[in-house]
């Protein structure tokens, strides 16, 4: 299995490497930085360095089995061997904007009420679906309080609980669309918290800035329809 450096150290950018398999789906190491694409958050692309000084480049990440990582090389890219030492280096901008919405998003849950039934993190936006009627959601207001916590400058760290321990407070999965990690006898919990107390603790395996000052300034786009009682808040940097 790959040591995911991620998920302990999400401002890695790159790290030493060995190549253990290449297949048609891509190629797989024994360490990476690659976030893998899920819980809605998309895969790091970025680069392989070889010791020879050629450079394949990763376009996309995906899981394999358990904590198996597959580095997808571009169609036209060099072929390395099995065994061969290389740096895998993610786009650090790419990713710092991935993981400043990341966190905005679990921002937004704390903001307004109601399970999340979807939502995906893209490149400079992102959106959340909440089960609550149309009348209980003020565009204004959420983009008020979403900026205020941003700006504020709350910490966001990582826990760790059991697996036994999550099933026993199933109020902390808020997302009705995508299972908490599961499965390896412990969950990482993302938790944003401020002087005043908590103000978001859920189960996820994602990427996220250190502190909500990172995030910058939103602004909330278009609240859709989605349903009876599924809106989509859609956000995007001011910048």
């Amino acid at each position: 299995m790959t040591e995911l450096i991620f998920r302990d150290e999400g401002y890695a950018r790159s790290c030493p490497a060995r190549i253990t398999a290449i297949d048609e789906r891509g190629i797989r190491l024994d360490r990476t930085v690659f976030y893998p694409t899920g819980g809605g958050q998309p895969g790091d692309t970025g680069r392989l360095q070889l010791a020879a000084g050629d450079t394949v480049a990763i376009v996309e990440t995906v899981k394999g089995e358990g904590d198996d990582i597959i580095h997808v090389p571009a169609p036209d890219a060099v072929r390395p061997a099995v065994g061969a030492e290389v740096t895998a280096e993610i786009d650090w901008e790419r990713r710092h904007r991935l993981m400043r919405m990341h966190t905005c998003l679990h921002l937004l849950c704390a903001v307004v009420p109601g399970a999340v039934t979807g939502g995906q993190v893209s490149d400079g936006r992102g959106r959340l679906d909440f089960d609550v009627p149309g009348a209980a959601l003020d565009k204004e207001a959420i983009a008020a309080r979403l900026n205020e916590l941003i700006a504020a400058g709350h910490q966001v760290t990582p826990r760790w609980i059991t697996d036994e321990e999550l099933a026993a407070r199933p109020e902390l999965v808020r997302t009705m669309s995508v299972k908490p990690p599961v499965g390896a006898g412990r969950v990482r919990l993302m938790e944003v918290a401020g002087p005043s107390g908590l103000i978001d603790l859920q189960p996820c395996g994602g990427t996220h800035v250190r502190n909500t000052a990172e995030i910058g300034s939103v602004v909330i786009g278009k609240i859709e329809n989605k349903g009876r009682q599924n809106r989509r808040i859609n956000i995007a940097f001011a910048e």
